[in-house]
């Protein structure tokens, strides 16, 4: 679907939806602003009476907690930035439970990690949570669980979180919130910045200067919403990347603000994970026969293949897969560490069975754990 009205329209007709608000748009640097969530939650208000089932993906939780404490400035330590978000997280759910029961809406809080997101176990208990609440017409709230995480405090303002999210509930549009009304060419401030309409796919992309690191009291900006609109595209889902002011006229598929279309169809949630946000922890060099097969055959990657290994990696950390001349294939899940692999270079299953036993006579990294390159690109 890369046809601009066809995915408007595509928007217009999602039951599904979930929107994402930076803590730019409800907070600053006095914690909580109040008269912006109002805002916020009219808008949500009118898409649950519209007949839409809503997930809500909201940051602000450390931006809030700052405003009670004894703090002038946005902290960099982690143990106060946890700190700021277990004060700021109940404050956070409160005002929304408080502001949203005005409109009839019942609220329920769901904190997660991206970790939580990438475990088959944690993924499903989150899904079936989601969707059970979204059958009994309670609208969730999807924050990251800031009081205990760790990097992924550094994960993007929960942009790319808001397009996991979506992939795992099934949504079938994703509404990215900002503080302006649309992508543009290049950053607000440069006068031949224009409007760019409708992102068909990465190719669009290619041009524009995309700015934006974040505001004094999130983390996020321009670039990692648009980084959640292709995560969201590469499953299958249409975005719309909009302001406050043109949210609801966007859902309704109006002329509004940056749609995204879709460039793939629904990928598994830790092969988007794996695509688009995991760090490799080192690389796995194979040969030119292991390559062909690979990028060719759609096969596995097996011992015999492999002829070298990079870097300190445990099993099912993601590691980059590269061809003889260092240029990367894939990236993928392995069944073993970096200490185990020296031992197998060159070795067939039925060897590696014999020399070492039954456990090792597997797959180095399966098809299912693998997604492949484009020129070098995951």
């Amino acid at each position: 679907m890369t046809d601009a009205a066809a995915v408007r329209d595509s928007v217009r007709r999602a039951e599904t939806i979930v929107v994402k608000v930076g803590s730019s748009s409800i907070t600053d640097e006095g914690g909580l602003n109040r008269a912006r969530l109002v805002e916020l939650t009219d808008i949500i208000g009118k898409l649950h009476d519209a007949g839409k089932r809503v997930i809500l993906v909201t940051s602000g939780a450390v931006a809030t907690g700052l405003g009670p404490m004894p703090i002038e400035q946005r902290p960099s330590d982690l143990p106060t930035l946890q700190a700021a978000a277990a004060v700021g997280q109940s404050l956070l759910m409160t005002a929304y439970t408080e502001e949203l029961a005005g409109h009839g809406v019942v609220t329920a809080q769901v904190l997660l990690t991206v970790d939580d997101m990438v475990r088959r176990s944690t993924y499903r208990n989150a899904q079936n949570t989601i969707n059970r609440l979204l059958a009994m017409n309670i609208l969730p709230i999807v924050n990251e669980n800031d009081a205990v995480a760790t990097d992924e405090l550094r994960f993007g303002d929960n942009d790319r979180l808001a397009a996991l999210v979506a992939q795992m509930a099934h949504a079938e549009a994703l509404v990215l919130l900002s503080d302006v009304p649309s992508l543009l060419s290049a950053p607000p401030e440069d006068p031949s910045a224009v409007h760019i309409p409708f992102v068909a796919g990465p190719e669009d992309l290619a041009s524009l200067t995309i700015g934006g690191s974040g505001s004094a009291v999130g983390t996020g900006g321009m670039a990692t919403k648009v980084h959640a609109a292709v995560i969201a595209a590469d499953s299958g889902i249409p975005s719309v990347l909009t302001s406050f002011d043109l949210a609801v006229s966007a859902v309704r598929g109006e002329d509004v603000g940056t749609y995204f279309g879709p460039t793939h169809s629904r990928r598994q949630t830790r092969l988007l994970w794996l695509a688009h946000l995991a760090e490799p922890t080192g690389s796995i060099r194979v040969d030119a026969g292991a390559a062909k097969a690979l990028t060719e055959g759609g096969k596995s990657l097996l011992a015999a293949g492999v002829v070298d290994v990079s870097g300190r990696f445990e099993a099912g950390e993601p590691v980059d897969i590269v061809d003889p001349r260092g240029t990367r294939l894939a990236r993928g899940l392995p069944n073993f560490s970096a200490d185990e692999l020296p031992q197998m270079f060159g070795l067939s299953k039925r060897e590696l069975g014999r020399r070492f036993g039954v456990s090792f006579q597997r797959e180095v990294v399966h098809r299912n754990d693998m997604i492949l390159t484009k020129n070098g690109t995951v």
